[in-house]
């Protein structure tokens, strides 16, 4: 299973830049050991979109039929490192071929963009910028598929 980070907004340089970059690195050194060969980051330039639903669209597009499609809301269901890992593995292991985490602009998703079976995960209650965000879940992935691989985990 491949996983992309699909994000709004571009991120050239700076700590987030670095900090994204070095999960990265860490979770493909990883992923490969548990059937996971490839994590990839895909920033989306969304300032010629006109509307919300205009951006949605945009992000979401490389979603193939067949692919798992988490996008990051608020509105989400809030899970644990574990729960995430759980998930991961049973998408796996159900033969899905790509994973795609959508992180959408300022004012987030259209709702009724949204494709009906888009699953819906938040990262805390507090609303985060997408630079923050594009960290953060791919510092959850790295922990989610270091726990698939049976490294030590700081919560047990």
């Amino acid at each position: 299973m491949n996983i992309t980070i699909r994000a709004a907004g571009l991120i050239k340089s700076g700590p987030e830049r670095t900090l994204i970059d070095n999960y990265l690195g860490r979770v493909n050194i990883v992923g490969r050991n548990i059937g996971i060969p490839n994590i990839t980051e895909s920033a989306v330039d969304i300032r010629s979109a006109k509307s919300r639903k205009l951006e949605t669209e945009t992000i979401l597009s490389v979603a193939k039929p067949g692919d798992v499609l988490v996008v990051l809301d608020e509105r989400g269901k809030a899970l644990t490192s574990r729960q995430m890992a759980t998930q991961i593995a049973d998408w796996r292991d159900d033969g899905v071929s790509n994973l795609v985490f959508a992180i959408g602009g300022a004012d987030g998703f259209e709702p009724h963009a949204l494709p009906a079976n888009a699953v819906k995960w938040q990262l805390g209650k507090p609303v985060w910028p997408h630079k923050l965000v594009r960290v953060m879940i791919a510092e959850q992935i790295y922990r989610a598929l270091s726990i698939l691989a049976g490294t030590p985990y700081h919560r047990d």
